[in-house]
């Protein structure tokens, strides 16, 4: 059985965005790209709060981010993802302004996927608030999504 991931936006944004100038972005492109490569290995999944950020900005590129999530099964949110977002903002684990990464994360959560991956380091691959994350999952009855960059989820090579 394969282990599920849920491709946060940042994942489609780096797949497809123009080569990047800077160092970091560049390698964290390049990791994306090699990471796609071996998605087979897992069952993806987004939801709708991916699509509705992937649609954002450029018109070409939203459409290529678009087109990376052509066949990935959506993921619903209900009341009890909204209940989670609620209660991650009002602990403190994210800031108010990162509702969208709170839903991210509450989709993931509620619909029992085993990892998130994303490049937002300052809301969801954090080590400083993970702990806060997991606690708010694990008080709402869930167990939490291991958040992950794909350079974490890269096999080990040989």
């Amino acid at each position: 059985m394969k282990a599920s991931a849920y491709i946060e936006t940042t994942i489609v944004s780096y797949l497809v965005a123009r080569p990047s100038k800077d160092l970091i972005q560049a390698a964290h492109q390049q990791v994306t790209l090699e990471w796609w490569a071996t998605r087979d290995r897992f069952d993806l999944f987004a939801s709708a709060a991916v699509v509705a950020e992937a649609r954002r900005g450029d018109a070409t590129i939203a459409a290529r981010r678009i087109d990376a999530l052509r066949g990935i099964p959506m993921l619903t949110a209900g009341p009890r993802a909204g209940a989670l977002v609620r209660s991650l903002v009002r602990s403190g684990a994210l800031p108010p302004q990162a509702r969208i990464d709170a839903a991210h994360l509450a989709i993931a959560a509620i619909n029992g996927v085993d990892f998130l991956l994303t490049w937002n380091l300052r809301h969801l691959a954090n080590a400083a608030i993970r702990g806060k994350i997991d606690e708010a999952c694990r008080r709402a009855g869930l167990v939490p999504p291991i958040i992950c960059t794909p350079e974490e989820l890269m096999e080990p090579s040989s």
